[in-house]
């Protein structure tokens, strides 16, 4: 059998640098401490993405399953996962004119890859 430990009670002597804090302190020092640790978190999402995220992202936009895992496929053929593929639906949109949902259908369908490659200076 194995003898449970038991953990020496160091509460007192871990929160003495919080002693003297106020409410209005502790809270503050709670939110910067909880920014600290979920700041590299959002540094990581802002340049890393998988293609469920850019799935669900076109299914926001208006777009049917099927169609925004084409879409996200083509995308990742195209070499322009990194830049979101609702990023590049939405700029193809504005290269063209066209509605958001007919940009897309069009990405999906093959066409406008040159074009829209040209516009992120993405080499083929």
């Amino acid at each position: 059998m194995s003898q449970t430990q038991i953990r020496p009670d160091d509460f007192a002597s871990r929160r003495k640098h919080l002693e003297k804090l106020t409410d209005n302190e502790l809270k503050a020092y709670f939110w910067s401490l909880a920014d600290k640790t979920v700041s590299p978190l959002i540094e990581l999402a802002k340049t890393h993405t998988t293609p469920a995220i850019e799935r669900s992202v076109l299914l926001r936009m208006g777009f049917s399953s099927l169609e925004a895992g084409a879409i996200v496929e083509k995308t990742i053929q195209h070499h322009l996962i990194g830049k979101g593929a609702g990023h590049v639906v939405y700029k193809y949109a504005k290269l063209t004119d066209l509605s958001i949902r007919n940009a897309g259908l069009t990405l999906m369908n093959g066409e406008g890859w040159d074009e829209i490659q040209a516009s992120f200076e993405v080499r083929k």
